[in-house]
């Protein structure tokens, strides 16, 4: 039993912290959050907009201020769209997120055509065109309760928490939305105690693994690491896709089994540390990474490693293909599965990463980014096709016993790490191109010379 469900803990906590847990009712936690999404709301845009300053956005106080109220009175649109839902047109409420994002491209349309002369109205737009794909997601989370008939019920304060979150995050909303983060919010003080409880073990365990990411490289990376010193140190991944670099066969496998390695702990490491803070509120979330290593399928792999990115294109594009799809295809369950799965892992990919190149979208460089994101679209597809192909052997495999041996479960373990491995070739940050990718995959099977 782990400390934070040790009943003996979890009432030691109680009792030291009595009066404190007993003060921080829900309404109270939310409040405390909802008064530092202000903050957020204001800091967030301005560094978002900072990373971007080439584009031409405001400089002035007067049009970062613009920027910033524009996009609370979009948040409080959106809001009111999800409170009044059942009176929204037919159209909005059979397809509410394909709204959404219609009305985001039209915007960009607008900005498109907007010529620069147009000067202070078109840079307070570029802002906005800048900041609004990091609340994209969280705003579709904000439709769905709409949707679900749960945000009728509810203030705008108790969704600008999660829209302009104060516990971190990237355009992937960790805790997901309002319907999800009010299913795993402690009601009692005990059940308070124990989400704190988790939260700091997470928090010890984000720092444990950064570390871990740390010793990596002090161990393994380069030259100037233990193994460098004695002659064997691993190339990282990204420097093995410079044109010209040499490497051994077992020391490029070697940096493929690696980079899987440090991926998992950076991420772990990150999600933890959100998770944490989440819990501290109260939030008893599941984690956004979980024991992805110890996974025996591609698809538990994929459930286990970044959990709230899985759960975008389970939610917006999954789910509502497979369920469209249900009366044409009842006599195909698998391809209603096959397209279920591509419009997710692959469409719904490849969609989030597009959008998530704020500045270049802004900009209208669509056709850049389609162009640069080329090697991540060939990842995708990789990926779609193993999902689909993982699920449907654990559907055959439902039917016939299967070996629980630790030598067994070592194979399949071992089978997944190669998989993600070898796919994440192509969706390392690099500047390599496509062609310099699919040779390096080709060297590591010895066929080198054939490309």
């Amino acid at each position: 039993m782990q400390f934070h469900e040790n009943a003996a803990v979890i009432a030691w906590w109680n009792t030291r912290f009595e009066r404190a847990l007993n003060w921080l009712t829900p309404v109270r936690r939310r409040l405390i959050l909802a008064v530092a999404a202000i903050y957020i709301g204001i800091v967030k845009p301005l560094k978002l907009m900072k990373k971007e300053e080439l584009l031409g956005l405001p400089e002035d106080w007067l049009g970062k201020a613009a920027v910033v109220f524009g996009l609370l009175a979009i948040l409080w649109l959106i809001y009111q769209a999800a409170f009044r839902f059942k009176t929204l047109p037919m159209a909005v409420r059979r397809h509410p997120q394909m709204t959404l994002h219609g009305l985001f491209w039209l915007f960009l349309l607008g900005l498109w055509a907007t010529p620069p002369t147009l000067g202070w109205p078109r840079s307070v737009m570029l802002g906005i065109a800048v900041v609004f794909p990091f609340l994209i997601w969280r705003c579709a989370y904000l439709l769905q309760a709409g949707q679900q008939g749960q945000a009728a019920k509810t203030s705008f304060r108790d969704h600008i928490y999660y829209l302009w979150p104060a516990y971190g995050g990237t355009d992937t909303p960790i805790g997901k939305g309002h319907g999800y983060l009010s299913s795993c919010e402690a009601k009692t003080s005990e059940e308070l105690a124990r989400s704190q409880l988790r939260g700091i073990k997470l928090l010890l365990l984000s720092v444990c693994w950064d570390y871990a990411a740390k010793l990596m490289h002090t161990l393994f990376y380069g030259q100037q690491s233990l193994l460098g010193v004695q002659g064997s140190g691993i190339p990282e991944l990204a420097e093995l896709l410079v044109p010209g670099s040499t490497a051994s066969i077992g020391a490029s496998w070697a940096s493929v089994y690696c980079e899987l390695f440090y991926q998992v702990l950076d991420h772990a490491a990150a999600g933890h540390k959100i998770v944490g803070i989440i819990s501290l509120f109260g939030f008893n979330i599941f984690r956004n990474t979980y024991k992805p290593l110890l996974a025996e399928s591609i698809v538990d792999f994929w459930n286990r490693y970044y959990y709230y990115f899985k759960e975008i294109l389970a939610n917006f594009f999954f789910m509502p293909t497979f369920m469209q799809l249900g009366r044409r295809l009842q006599n195909w369950p698998n391809l209603r599965l096959f397209i279920a799965v591509f419009a997710a892992a692959f469409i719904g990919n490849m969609y989030y990463h597009i959008i998530k190149l704020h500045g270049a979208l802004a900009a209208g460089d669509v056709f850049g980014i389609v162009y640069g994101l080329r090697s991540r679209f060939f990842y995708c597809l990789l990926l779609a096709v193993g999902i689909y192909v993982s699920m449907r052997r654990l559907q055959m495999r439902a039917q016939k016993p299967v070996s629980t041996s630790w030598l067994a479960r070592g194979k399949r373990m071992f089978g997944v790490w190669t998989f993600f491995g070898l796919i994440y070739i192509w969706n390392v940050s690099s500047a390599a191109d496509f062609v310099t990718r699919v040779e390096f995959f080709a060297s590591l099977f010895g066929l080198s010379n054939v490309i």
